[in-house]
């Protein structure tokens, strides 16, 4: 399984990092975790083939992860070549349907029509998605909005966890228990925490109690940036942590997480 960290930023307009997003490959599966702004263009800075994308996972529906999806669906219709032919497999929070039905009506009948096959997909937590041969999406409530959901990609030699946005969460951290690398939202500095968001000291508390294997931040706010994060969650937690930036790949898989040059 490979990782490969897009977007590492929020809603906060930042030179070094862009919103959301999270490139999974493994076996034949190609999803991207969340879809906010920049997602297509650090796609082709850092080599991705985001045209080969087989799915998309939306943790919930604040702009900074989903803002780009419909850029993500017009250029697959238009910007390849040859035409996109092969599905395309939309997974989110139930009420993506109807989400997507208003952007048709303000957008276009290509959101929700395009000339390639489109489907859509409205879990509930602690629904599991089959995404490919020995591949599953396991989703799970997070403590942040009415509908949010982290997500877990698990294939037949590692399992990675993806948090979205979450405020602390025992239960959480036992859902993710013994992964192989948690993502981790990390927003905060540890003296503006707030009830929907990480922290680094949280963060760590989170990845130590789920007993992971390595810990990885991302959706950092600027005030975050001013403190070092790694060194705090460290505190806290016993394995390798990392603070991610935009272009970052990692190798997951079970024994070792370790991230490539």
């Amino acid at each position: 399984m490979e990782l490969t960290v897009l977007g590492t930023g929020t809603v906060a307009p930042s030179a070094r990092r862009t919103a959301a997003a999270h490139w999974v490959s493994t076996g034949s599966v190609r999803i991207l975790l969340d879809c906010g702004a920049g997602t297509l263009h650090r796609a082709a800075t850092f080599g991705v083939p985001w045209s080969d994308v087989t799915h998309v996972a939306l943790t919930h529906f604040h702009v900074d992860h989903w803002g780009e999806l419909p850029m993500l669906l017009f250029a697959l219709r238009w910007g390849v070549e040859p035409a996109r032919s092969k599905r395309l497999q939309l997974i989110g929070p139930v009420g993506l349907a109807t989400r997507l039905r208003h952007l048709s009506n303000a957008l276009g009948s290509w959101v929700v029509e395009p000339e390639f096959p489109l489907e859509i997909h409205e879990l509930r937590p602690g629904d599991d998605f089959a995404l490919g041969e020995d591949v599953v999406l396991e989703s799970y409530k997070t403590e942040h909005t009415e509908e949010s959901l982290a997500y877990a990609v698990r294939d037949s030699t590692a399992r990675m966890v993806y948090t979205g946005d979450t405020g602390p969460s025992e239960p959480l951290a036992d859902w993710a228990h013994a992964c192989d690398l948690i993502l981790s939202e990390c927003s905060l500095p540890d003296d503006r925490a707030i009830a929907l968001h990480l922290t680094p000291t949280q963060a760590g508390r989170l990845a130590q109690r789920a007993e992971a294997r390595r810990l990885v931040l991302t959706h950092l706010y600027p005030p975050v940036e001013t403190v070092d994060a790694a060194a705090q969650a460290a505190a806290i937690f016993d394995g390798e942590v990392t603070v991610a930036e935009d272009g970052d790949r990692f190798t997951v898989e079970t024994g070792a997480s370790e991230p490539e040059a």
